[in-house]
């Protein structure tokens, strides 16, 4: 099997569960008790667009959850189809404290002592979030690892968007590396020698030609 036909299973696994989960929720929320529609309507909202943002709202969880876990998982893929022998989610012990007991490594790349964490995107804005990640990439370092981060899409809002310069600095301070963006798209072409991001374009406007054909 090719890596773009493993992607492609890959993505048609995700999209089914998602689309058994949205639908589940629905059914499951058409019997939910809607009595906080009161305050709906005191915020002059209506029964109607207040159902559609429940809805939507339980959906968006699913289709982000969704999402992330699909994009971490053929990018992984790319990883194995260049280094077989690579390790996904290892673990390490936390040597700088009781908690977390261990630290997750999303890709371990061992003939390169590489430690790759992926993230399709990170809005937080939580300061600590800084505090978990430097101990972590401090641990990951202390083993021989070097720590990588690859986020596929940088956040929108100001406060995230300083986040994420602050952990790009902590990478580069134990001579780990940060690629976000535009630039984790190259740089999982390059280490691995497949472009994922053509990939899931060819599969995205294959699968938009079919809604905007099923929507006629």
């Amino acid at each position: 099997m090719t890596i773009e036909e493993k992607i492609r299973e890959l993505a048609d696994k995700y999209s089914t569960a998602l689309a058994i989960k949205m639908s589940d929720r629905e059914t499951e929320m058409g019997e939910d008790d809607n009595a906080h529609y009161l305050i709906y309507y005191v915020l002059g909202v209506s029964a109607e667009e207040g159902q559609r943002i429940d809805v939507y709202q339980n959906k968006g969880r699913f289709l982000y959850k969704y999402a992330g876990s699909f994009l971490e998982e053929a990018a992984i893929e790319c990883f194995l189809e260049k280094y077989p022998k690579a390790s996904k989610k290892a673990k390490v012990p936390n040597t700088l404290g009781a908690r977390p007991k261990t630290f997750e490594i999303d890709c371990l790349v061992n003939q390169r002592n590489d430690a790759i964490e992926i993230k399709w995107r990170d809005a937080t804005t939580d300061g600590d979030h800084i505090t978990k990640e430097h101990t972590r990439i401090q641990v990951i370092k202390g083993y021989g690892y070097k720590p990588i981060r690859v986020m596929f899409y940088d956040p929108n809002r100001d406060q995230a968007i300083k986040i994420q310069e602050t952990l790009a600095t902590l990478y580069q301070g134990v001579n780990g590396e940060y690629h976000s963006g535009e630039n984790a798209w190259t740089y999982i072409h390059e280490y691995t020698g497949v472009n994922l991001k053509e990939i899931l374009e060819i599969i995205a406007k294959e699968n938009l030609a079919k809604m905007k054909k099923d929507t006629k």
